[in-house]
C-alpha cells in the first residue's frame, strides 16, 4: 500500500488510469441483465484510490468535462433540434414532463430531508442517471464563492449521492419498461411490436427480425438470358422500371462488356449482372432465364456508403413515399440497406419518417451513388478530419455562455461552463447537420471525446471524494438511498400516465420508449429492444432521448441555485 501511495503521489495520474482501468472493468460485470456500467464502476474505484489522499489538479477534470458536454450536445444537435416541431410535440411534451417531475421530486426530498446543495445535484445524477450533472452541478457549486473546504465537501457529496443512487436508478428504468409498466397494461411487448412494424411496413406480415427490410441482403447473380425471356429488346432502365427492387449493372456479348447507355438493348443469349434485394432475386431467373456463373473478366464494382441527410426537402418524408415518387432514371442502381439515428438503427419501414441529420446506409455502384448522393446529403467519410476552427469556436462559444449570470424569481443561475458547452455542441451539431461544409467534427473523434471524457472527469470526481465520501455515506446512509428510489420511480410513473391518457401516445412500444428515452435510460432501452425484437422503439427513443439529455443536464445548476443549504461544516 505505501508503494502504491508512493507511485501515485509522485505520479498522480497513474492513479486516474489505474482508476479508468480497473473501473471499467469492474463495470463489466454481469449479473442477470443488469450491468452497473464504466462509469459508475470507475466512480467507485476512484473512491477507494482516493483513499490513499491523492490529489489531481482540478483544471485536468474541467477541461475533459467540457470536452465531454460538448460532444454530446454536437452529436444530439440535430434531433434535438428537429423533435422541436407540431409533429413530435407529444414526444417532447413527454420528456420534458419526465424531467420537471424528476426535478421537482429531488426538489422535495431536499426540503424535507435537508440535503445540501451537493447531495440534492447527487440524488439527481444518480436517481435519473445523467452524470452529466456531476459536471454542471460542480461548476455551480465552484462559483457559489464558498470556502475551499465547504466547496470540497459539497463537490464530494455529489459523487456520493451519485453512487449511492446510481444502481438502482440504473436498475429501476429497466424494471419499469419491461416488466411492470407492461404487467399493469396487459401488454404483451413482443406482440405489440411485431403489430407496429406490421403497420409501418403497409401491412406486410413481417414478424421475425430477419424478415424486415432493414436485414435484407443485397445479391448481384449472373442471368443468360432466354429466347422468350420478357427482358429481349428492353434497356436497362426499362427492366428497372418493371423490377423493384433490382437493377442491371453489367451486359456481357460475344466476352466483351458492354456500355449500359440508353439505347443499348439486351439481346438472347446475353449475360447480364443484376443487382437486388434476395426477395427479388428470387423471382428473377423466371423473367431473364437460368441462373449462370460469372464471366471470368466480368467484374461489377459495388460499393457501401454511409450519407448524411441534409436535404430539407425530404426531412420528414416516408421512405416508401420517396422510392415511389422518385423516377428510375434517379434511383437506379441504389439500395437503400440501413437508417441510423444517433448512433441507433431504425426500423427500416416504409412507413418510416427520414429526419435530417439521418444517417442512411445505401449500396450500389460508384457511379450511381454519386447521382443519388448530390440530392440526399454529403458521404461520412468526407468528414474525415476534424474542422478545428470550429470546434474551437464551438469550445469558445460554450466557455463564454457559462459565463454568464442571471436570476429566476431572485434565485442566481448560471449554468457554467458544462451547460454553455452543451448548448454550444447542440447548436454546431445542427450547424453540421444542414451545411455539412462547416464543423466537422468525425463520429468516431466525437465518440472518443464523449467516452474518454466522462470517464476522466468522472475518475477525478472519485479520486477527489477520497475519505470524505464515507463521512457522507455514514451520515445519509439508507435515507439516500430510499430517496433515489422514489427519484427513480416517481417520474416515470408520472410521465408514463400523463403521456397515455393526456398526451395520447398510446401505442404500447412508442409509449415504452418514452419512458426510457424521457429518463435518457441507455440500459432500459437495451431491455426494451431485446423484449420487442426488433428496431420499433427506436423512433419514439431518440426524440425523447434528446430532449432529455438537454433538460436533465441543465437541472445541476438550477438545483444549485434553488437549494439555499449548504453542506454541514
Amino acid at each position: 500500500m505505501n508503494l502504491l501511495h508512493r507511485l501515485f503521489a509522485a505520479e498522480p495520474l497513474l492513479a486516474l488510469f489505474a482508476t479508468i482501468a480497473f473501473g471499467y472493468l469492474i463495470g463489466k460485470i454481469k449479473i442477470g441483465s443488469f450491468v452497473l456500467g464504466g462509469i459508475a464502476g470507475t466512480l467507485l474505484v476512484g473512491v477507494v484510490i482516493g483513499q490513499l489522499g491523492i490529489n489531481i489538479d482540478s483544471g485536468i477534470k474541467s477541461i475533459f468535462f467540457a470536452l465531454f458536454i460538448y460532444a454530446v450536445g454536437f452529436q444530439g444537435g440535430p434531433q434535438f433540434f428537429h423533435a422541436l416541431n407540431m409533429r413530435s410535440l407529444n414526444q417532447l411534451a413527454s420528456a420534458f414532463v419526465m424531467c420537471f417531475v424528476g426535478l421537482l421530486c429531488v426538489l422535495a426530498a431536499a426540503w424535507m430531508f435537508g440535503l445540501d446543495r451537493g447531495m440534492a445535484a447527487g440524488l439527481a445524477a444518480g436517481g435519473l442517471t445523467q452524470s452529466a450533472i456531476l459536471g454542471t452541478a460542480g461548476d455551480a457549486i465552484g462559483k457559489l464563492g464558498l470556502s475551499p473546504a465547504l466547496m470540497k465537501t459539497m463537490q464530494t457529496n455529489v459523487a456520493v449521492g451519485y453512487a449511492v443512487c446510481y444502481i438502482f436508478g440504473s436498475l429501476g428504468p429497466i424494471i419499469m419498461v419491461s416488466w411492470f409498466l407492461p404487467l399493469i397494461m396487459k401488454w404483451d411487448i413482443r406482440q405489440e411490436a411485431v403489430k407496429l412494424a406490421k403497420r409501418l411496413s403497409g401491412g406486410h406480415a413481417e414478424l421475425e427480425p430477419g424478415q424486415f427490410n432493414a436485414v435484407q441482403g443485397i445479391a448481384t447473380r449472373i442471368y443468360e438470358i432466354a429466347q422468350d425471356s420478357k427482358a429481349v429488346g428492353k434497356t436497362a432502365l426499362a427492366i428497372d422500371r418493371e423490377l423493384s427492387d433490382a437493377s442491371v449493372e453489367a451486359i456481357f456479348r460475344e466476352g466483351k462488356t458492354l456500355d449500359l447507355t440508353d439505347g443499348e438493348l439486351i439481346q438472347a443469349s446475353d449475360r447480364i449482372a443484376v443487382t437486388g434485394t434476395t426477395k427479388v432475386m428470387e423471382t428473377a431467373p423466371a423473367f431473364f432465364g437460368h441462373e449462370v456463373a460469372a464471366p471470368e473478366s466480368l467484374l461489377v464494382v459495388l460499393e457501401n456508403r454511409e450519407i448524411i441527410l441534409t436535404n430539407r426537402a425530404l426531412n420528414g418524408r416516408q421512405v416508401g413515399e420517396i422510392h415511389d415518387q422518385v423516377n428510375v432514371d434517379t434511383r437506379h442502381g441504389v439500395f437503400l440497406t440501413a437508417v441510423k439515428r444517433m448512433g441507433l438503427d431504425l426500423p427500416l419501414l416504409n412507413k418510416l419518417e427520414l429526419k435530417t441529420g439521418d444517417e442512411l446506409h445505401f449500396t450500389g455502384s460508384p457511379a450511381d451513388l454519386n447521382r443519388v448522393q448530390s440530392k440526399i446529403g454529403y458521404k461520412i467519410t468526407a468528414a474525415a478530419v476534424t474542422d478545428f476552427i470550429f470546434f474551437g469556436v464551438g469550445m469558445l462559444v460554450g466557455m463564454l455562455i457559462g459565463m454568464i449570470q442571471f436570476r429566476i424569481w431572485g434565485i442566481p443561475i448560471s449554468i457554467g461552463s458544462g451547460g454553455g458547452c452543451l448548448l454550444s455542441g447542440l447548436f454546431f451539431g445542427w450547424l453540421r447537420s444542414v451545411h455539412p461544409n462547416f464543423s466537422a467534427l468525425p463520429l468516431g473523434a466525437s465518440n472518443f471525446l464523449r467516452d474518454f471524457g466522462l470517464a476522466v472527469f468522472v475518475g477525478i470526481v472519485g479520486i477527489g471524494a477520497g475519505p470524505q465520501a464515507l463521512v457522507a455515506i455514514e451520515q445519509y446512509g439508507l435515507t439516500l438511498l430510499f430517496l433515489g428510489v422514489g427519484v427513480t420511480l416517481i417520474p416515470q410513473v408520472v410521465a408514463f400516465f400523463f403521456s397515455y391518457y393526456v398526451l395520447r401516445i398510446q401505442n404500447p412500444i412508442e409509449a415504452l420508449a418514452c419512458v426510457a428515452g424521457g429518463r435518457s435510460a441507455n440500459p432500459a432501452f437495451a431491455a426494451l429492444l431485446v423484449k420487442a425484437g426488433n428496431a420499433t422503439p427506436v423512433v419514439s427513443f431518440t426524440v425523447t432521448y434528446a430532449v432529455a439529455n438537454v433538460f436533465l443536464t441543465l437541472w445541476g445548476p438550477v438545483i444549485v441555485g434553488i437549494i439555499t443549504k449548504n453542506a454541514a461544516p
